[in-house]
């Protein structure tokens, strides 16, 4: 093979900065002194490969150069930078994604593989499909040609995970005829915690000249740890809901407290990223190649990634089991008595086959996806709630307080969850140039959950064998035919756990139509998809309410058999949802850098089930007047939106907006009340509707050859359109039917807003680039602000998450194939709560990383 062997330009990168999005997030073309108009980026997101300024709908793109400039690996990283996306994040992996405002709130990790909502937001590795219930897949972002953000339903074209939006990580593939490899590394400081380093290189070798190429990307990312468990003690009081409600306040003088001192420590929480990524080209003839590709990643979280204003000593739960009070700690300190982790990995194998059939682009892109998640985390809070004090007390009194007996209050959750998922579709497409072109495909997708998730927060032990011993618990075992999961009998200290199977079978047929109506001018785009979803539960949740025994009074025992809910045999078990999604867009272009749009689309996102059905909400009679369903329905969104896409100055200027409408219909809501009437476990309705308005705007100006700004910002606006109460369904009441008024409408009020939905979020960037002998340099300084927002709709566990603003910084010189830069990222160091939430039975929030500083080395090379 013939080479010329050639360095390629430096790698000028860029600072971590808050910048604008999609449009706003493009690199100026050439380097310094070369093009100065603003560079084309090609998207996909039509499944076609278009410049993103043709493309009808709102779109985001962080190019490969970008993303290097920003200096942005994780999802947690980039997320700021795109305006109008939010997340609900207990830490790393344990994201769910929200677009234009559209979220009712997050109920905790723990669990939520066996009874969470779906998101609403699609995340894509390329052409798979892989979000999980409370679980983003945090794909590690190395050697990415892009990373697509499409806001708005995209049902007609990725299916039922995409109702709110996509984001799309495209990989870089395989080059035939060059060989080319890239290093990079950096060390860094994190204010108040731990150092950093990471380390990532890649390899593109031609195998055959025109046939065969393998690309291979290796990496490895250690952050320092930046939060405190703090030394602390726990103790039980008389405001814990469990003795106050059903002892008279009265703690027993026989009751174990206990400390963390074993545990405690500084920068609990280091993260690493640890995977590869292997991939090979081959090129057939003219018309046919395939792709095969296999990913690994690793990641390992250690600690908590949330800070507690108040350590658990002392807290004091009111009436909804809302937490308050408790010793005040420091900023990025917690209160934590056992060790908490998540391990969570993946493999990922697919094969994409491109070819042509006569004038018909024909592509075959299938994929199978295995995740394995790990997680404990600490709990011990579960003794201030009301159910705390049965399963750790035993014997008690309110009228003696020696009678009693509180063993250890200290517990901890754990989830052990898998997740496979496997996808297989098909697409013919016309050329590009047709006046009339058009696109149709097949798509089957099968995915599973396994989740067993299990609470140890019972002290009391078990009863003996031989005999059914006071003050003690019956052996936890799973229902009649094991668990699905896991046959065998739990921990001693388990005292409830969800053993299930969840998954769904999608089978899908779309089309999509473009006929220029004016030839270059004027183009109308309809769509629509075929869909059927086949969504299942099986397997049950086991506990030890009612299987105590103990004196001087029976009243919660003895029991005869273990507690729980079997959905093997609940009837149904089983949904299917079919029907149409659709989509339309008039797109007229102006002049040749001037688009506007108008675009309608339909989302939607299925139903699920409830770990069975209880009854609650007594009326003055003592009759429940409320049951949980057995399952919930899918809901819907419609979005009408106008935008237009525009360069201005021989396309130094660009400026794009959306204007948009969003109906969101029959909205799935996960409620956990159990002080409030609603019992002990989490469940899904649906229930009302919300309709968002919103506007979005991004800039970016080449002011000089070597200067550019970028901007973008977000305006939204949540109303909740209707208050539909839960409605009495017992008809042994005499309220049957009616709506239930004797606690607050847990989906609030008309006018109600949405979760995690800031009214306004923006950012702005600064870069100047120019050169120095045969030296380039650079400098870049950017921010953002985001305003304040909820963590919940309704009532119930809606805490007020303020605003805040931060800012970034870098400097760096390059020269030939190197380059060498500072990153200063969070300068303020500021600590704001990215999300609050009170599911660990005390208040958490996660905050941002603190200041960090690093320096960043990169080397890459080109041979052809």
């Amino acid at each position: 093979m013939k080479s010329n062997r050639k360095l390629s330009s430096a790698i000028v990168a860029v600072l971590s900065v808050h910048t604008a999005a999609a449009y706003a997030q493009q690199q100026t073309a050439g380097a310094v002194g070369g093009s100065e108009s603003i560079a084309d980026i090609v998207v996909t997101a039509q499944r076609r490969s278009e410049n993103v300024q043709d493309v009808p709908i709102t779109i985001q793109a962080l190019t490969s150069d970008t993303l290097s400039q920003l200096n942005v690996a994780t999802i947690d990283d980039f997320i700021k930078y795109l305006p109008n996306v939010t997340t609900g994040s207990m830490g790393p992996g344990q994201n769910t994604i929200f677009m234009r405002g559209l979220s009712t709130g997050v109920l905790g990790t723990q669990g939520q593989g066996s009874v969470g909502n779906f998101p609403n937001v699609a995340v894509y590795l390329d052409d798979q499909s892989t979000q999980l219930p409370g679980r983003n897949l945090d794909i590690y972002a190395a050697d990415l040609e892009r990373i697509e953000v499409l806001e708005g339903p995209q049902g007609t074209l990725f299916g039922a995970g995409a109702q709110a939006g996509v984001i799309r990580y495209i990989t870089n593939k395989p080059k035939l005829n060059v060989t080319e490899g890239e290093v990079n590394a950096g060390y860094g400081i994190t204010a108040h915690g731990d150092n950093n380093s990471n380390a990532e290189a890649m390899i593109n070798l031609p195998l055959i000249q025109d046939t065969l190429a393998i690309r291979a990307v290796i990496y490895n990312d250690s952050r320092g740890g930046y939060i405190n468990n703090v030394p602390s003690t726990f103790s039980r009081a008389s405001t814990d809901l469990g003795l106050a409600r059903y002892n008279g306040g009265v703690v027993p003088t026989n009751s174990v407290s206990i400390n963390n001192y074993d545990i405690a420590g500084n920068a609990i929480n280091p993260l690493t990223y640890q995977g590869f990524r292997v991939s090979a080209l081959m090129k057939f003839n003219d018309s046919w190649d395939a792709l095969l590709t296999q990913s690994y990643q690793n990641m390992n979280a250690q600690g908590v990634f949330y800070e507690m204003p108040n350590g658990s000593d002392g807290v004091v739960l009111d009436s909804r089991g809302n937490p308050s009070g408790g010793q005040p700690l420091p900023p990025l300190s917690v209160t934590l008595f056992n060790p908490s982790y998540d391990k969570d990995r993946f493999e990922n194998t697919s094969l994409t086959v491109d070819g042509k059939i006569g004038d018909l682009k024909f592509v075959y892109s299938g994929a199978y996806l295995v995740r394995n998640v790990e997680q404990a985390q600490d709990y011990t809070n579960y003794a201030r709630g009301v159910f705390g004090y049965y399963y750790q007390c035993a014997g008690y009194s309110s009228k003696s307080a020696a009678a009693g007996q509180c063993y250890t209050p200290s517990s901890l959750w754990t989830d052990t969850e898998e997740n496979i998922h496997q996808s297989h579709e098909v697409r013919l497409s016309t050329p590009d140039d047709w006046r009339v072109r058009g696109l149709v495909g097949l798509y089957w997708e099968k995915q599973q959950v396994d989740d067993d998730t299990e609470w140890l927060y019972k002290s009391v032990p078990d009863c003996s064998p031989t005999g059914l011993n006071v003050n003690c618990f019956l052996p936890l075992v799973p229902w009649p035919g094991g668990g699905n999961n896991n046959p065998n009998e739990r921990n001693a200290n388990t005292g409830f756990f969800d053993d299930f199977q969840r998954g769904y079978t999608q089978k899908a047929a779309f089309g999509s139509v473009d006929f220029e109506l004016v030839p270059k001018t004027l183009t109308l785009t309809l769509g629509t998809r075929y869909y059927k979803i086949d969504n299942h539960t099986y397997g049950g949740d086991v506990g030890s309410f009612y299987c105590k025994a103990f004196s001087p009074t029976t009243y919660f025992g003895p029991c005869l058999t273990p507690y729980g809910t079997d959905l093997n045999t609940q009837n149904p078990n089983s949904l299917t949802a079919k029907g149409f999604k659709s989509r339309g867009n008039l797109s007229w272009k102006v002049m040749d850098n001037f688009l506007v749009y108008y675009t309608w689309s339909q989302g939607f996102r299925p139903g699920g089930f409830n770990r069975g059905s209880s009854c609650h909400l007594p009326d003055a009679q003592g009759v429940d007047q409320y049951c949980t369903p057995k399952s919930y329905l899918s809901d819907d969104l419609t979005n009408n939106e106008f935008g237009w896409k525009t360069e201005w100055f021989g396309r130094r200027l660009q400026f794009n907006g959306t204007v948009y409408q969003e109906d969101w219909k029959n909205v799935q809501v996960g409620f956990f009340d159990p002080q409030g009437g609603l019992g002990n476990l989490t469940f899904g309705t649906n229930g009302p509707n919300y309709r968002v308005r919103g506007l979005e705007l991004q800039v970016v100006a080449r002011v000089t050859t070597g200067l550019t700004v970028q901007g973008a910002a977000s305006w939204n606006s949540t109303n909740e359109t209707n208050s539909p109460y839960l409605i009495d369904n017992n008809p042994a009441t005499p309220n049957y039917g009616q709506n239930i008024t004797s606690i607050p409408n847990p989906y609030g009020p008309i006018g109600s807003p949405l979760a995690n939905s800031p009214p306004f979020q923006g950012n702005i960037r600064v870069r100047d680039e120019w050169a120095m002998n045969d030296y380039t340099a650079f400098w870049q300084v950017g921010g953002q602000h985001q305003a304040h927002s909820l963590s919940a709709t309704g009532f119930v566990e809606a805490y007020d998450q303020p605003g805040f603003s931060t800012y970034d910084a870098a400097l760096g010189v390059g020269k030939g194939a190197w380059t060498l830069q500072l990153v200063g990222e969070n300068l303020t160091d500021t600590n704001a709560s990215l999300f609050t939430s009170s599911r660990q039975f005390v208040i958490t929030e996660t905050p941002m990383r603190p200041r960090t500083l690093a320096l960043r080395f990169g080397y890459k090379f080109t041979e052809k």
